[in-house]
């Protein structure tokens, strides 16, 4: 009976819970914005825990000048800002860059819904998700990024800024962790060393 109540009560607390503070959504089961419970104290506000580090945005910026100038605008489509990618009902995911193939991403269309279309490569830098369930971001990240690997994703690459490391993770092949001043390709020899990237830029 105990049991009970307490299922109970813990639905009845969800479904308190603003949509808005919703980050990504997984087989129905939302993931929240990190810090959402300081939001629903008052503690903070929405829009500081939906916000970006300056670095992450500063890296986030780097990365995207470097793929608008050498890309070939003719074959992909750079799309960013929390872009969002819904490959299956109630599961979608948040992008901070996608590299999408043009022509395949143009016939589904770009309106003011989710892309469908799974993105060539995904560039991931920190996350905004909560992750308490997840006991740190390492976790998270295999999760998210085994998610959008199965989706039909062919490359994800993350950076992380608390550690300074890459991690770049292909179908079928083994995942690869390094420090961030090693060379990744990025997509049809595009490559980004994001380390004397920073450093070129003052930020060590």
């Amino acid at each position: 009976m105990l049991l009970v109540e307490s299922e109970t009560k813990q639905k009845v607390k969800r479904k308190k819970i603003p949509k808005v503070l919703i980050y990504e959504m997984r087989n129905g089961k939302p993931i929240y914005y990190r810090d959402y419970k300081k939001v629903l104290s008052g503690e903070k506000s929405l829009e500081e825990v939906m916000g970006s580090s300056v670095l992450q945005a500063k890296i986030i910026m780097i990365i995207l000048k470097i793929l608008l100038e050498k890309i070939d605008s003719k074959k992909f489509e750079i799309l960013a800002s929390e872009i969002g990618y819904q490959w299956m009902p109630r599961t979608w995911r948040n992008l901070d860059i996608a590299i999408f193939d043009r022509e395949k991403i143009l016939k589904e269309g770009i309106d003011n819904h989710y892309a469908k279309t799974p993105p060539e490569v995904v560039i991931e830098v920190d996350t905004k998700a909560d992750l308490t369930k997840y006991g740190d971001i390492l976790n998270y990240m295999k999760e998210k990024t085994q998610d959008l690997l199965d989706s039909g994703v062919k490359k994800v690459i993350w950076y992380t800024t608390m550690d300074k490391k890459v991690m770049i993770a292909e179908p079928n092949k083994p995942w690869l962790i390094d420090n961030w001043n090693c060379n990744v390709e990025i997509i049809d020899g595009i490559i980004i060393n994001l380390g004397k990237l920073l450093k070129e830029e003052g930020i060590e």
